[in-house]
Formats: C-alpha cells, sequence, structure tokens
C-alpha cells in the first residue's frame, strides 16, 4: 500500500495563461497537506497529477514509473483516484449504484461492506439518489468511491468546503484512519484546521509555486505566515 509520488519542476499553460510554474513535491508515506488561497493553481496540480490537463513542462511519477502523458484511466489503474472538487455525482443514481459502478475492479481492503461500515449514513440513504443527498452525505459518496478503487494515493481536492463542523470532524478522523492504514493522501484544502489536523507537513501554493513546506504545527503557531499566505489571521 502506499506509494512515492514525485512531482519534478512541473509547468501547466492554459494558452497564455501560466497557471503552474515549476511546481516540485513529493509525497512517501507520510499524509501531505498542499494549502493556499483561491485561484493560485491546487486544482489544477491535482488535475495534471490525474493527466486531465497536459504539462507542458516536468514530470510525474509513482515509484519511478512516468505518469505525463498516460491520461485519467490509466493514472488511476496505476494506483492514484481523485476526490475532485464538487463531488461530481450521478443525480439519478442510487448511493448503491454509484458504489457499484467502481466495486471490485480492484482487489484490496475497501468494498461496499467496509464502505457502509465506515459511513453508516451511507448504508441508511443506499437507495436515494445523488441528488437527494446532503453535501456531507455526497462528500462520503466521492470519498468511498476513490475508495473504492483501492489506490496506493488518494488526492482530496478541498473535501470540507460546504460542511458542517461535525460533518468535518468525521472527515479528519476517516483521513486520518486511511493515512494510518498506509494510503497515500495528498490532502489540498483552503481550511487549516482540517490541513493540520490530517498531515504533520504542508506545503503552501502562491501563484503556481511552492512557496513554502513546513511542519503542521510550526504553521498553526504562525499567525503572520498564515495572513501572508492564506488570508487568515488564524487558524479558522
Amino acid at each position: 500500500m502506499g506509494g512515492r509520488l514525485e512531482i519534478d519542476d512541473l509547468h501547466v499553460n492554459f494558452g497564455q495563461a501560466v497557471i503552474l510554474q515549476g511546481v516540485t513535491l513529493s509525497l512517501d508515506r507520510a499524509p501531505l497537506s498542499l494549502v493556499g488561497r483561491n485561484g493560485m493553481g491546487k486544482s489544477t496540480l491535482c488535475h495534471a497529477i490525474m493527466g486531465m490537463v497536459a504539462a507542458q513542462k516536468g514530470s510525474v511519477t509513482l515509484d519511478g514509473r512516468p505518469l505525463l502523458g498516460l491520461g485519467p484511466s490509466r493514472v488511476a489503474r496505476g494506483g492514484i483516484a481523485l476526490v475532485p472538487q464538487g463531488r461530481r455525482m450521478f443525480p439519478s443514481l442510487s448511493v448503491h449504484e454509484h458504489l457499484l459502478l467502481v466495486a471490485g475492479r480492484t482487489k484490496g481492503a475497501w468494498t461496499v461492506e467496509r464502505v457502509y461500515e465506515t459511513f453508516p449514513r451511507l448504508a441508511e440513504r443506499r437507495r436515494n439518489g445523488g441528488n437527494q443527498l446532503s453535501g456531507g452525505e455526497q462528500q462520503m459518496l466521492a470519498i468511498s468511491r476513490a475508495l473504492l478503487m483501492n489506490p496506493r494515493i488518494v488526492i482530496m481536492d478541498e473535501p470540507s468546503e460546504g460542511l458542517a463542523p461535525v460533518i468535518v470532524d468525521h472527515l479528519i478522523e476517516t483521513l486520518r484512519a486511511i493515512a494510518a492504514e498506509g494510503m497515500g493522501v495528498l490532502l489540498v484544502e483552503q481550511n487549516m484546521r482540517v490541513a493540520t489536523s490530517v498531515s504533520d507537513q504542508v506545503a503552501i501554493m502562491v501563484t503556481g509555486q511552492i512557496a513554502a513546506t513546513m511542519p503542521a504545527r510550526d504553521l498553526e503557531a504562525d499567525r503572520d505566515a498564515q495572513r501572508r499566505y492564506l488570508g487568515v489571521s488564524h487558524g479558522h
């Protein structure tokens, strides 16, 4: 389980717009959080890793195997799953049908039964359609779909967005448990509390570059860095 994800000097442009300017980042056994304000390139980095957008320069490897140019389905089969920002449910499919779409494709610890044990609310709502779920339930379902791929690394793009605090607490517990089992976790977040609760190391993205990587507890204690990089004056 787990794997070593290496991103080296990654550049992504959309036409004349430069989005990523030489991002270098590595993820090994310990979870890593990536924080930054809106529009800094965090989601573009997720999409570039997954092969959803093309990179002009640089490399992305998983355990030394190049991923750039493979396309999303081959990257996913290679062991990386993405929980996209905005959840992306099929309105007409039930919870159970969503899970069956990905269940059984790969062997591993995560099965539909285990999803229902981890997220009892999904078990209660198994016959409900995607459009009948709350934001928290949709996020549980989006995370479950990724886990059922039994990936070596899961990338989560803003998973706490729009969730009630009690749901965020459950999310933090779940991500910690996933990481403790050995699955690699790259957590992209704006919520400081989530980012620093899940990962001991936090990378900060500013205008398409990694401006700093620091221990989570140092970022929690450094109000000036929070204000400078994230526009917050306290860990909220």
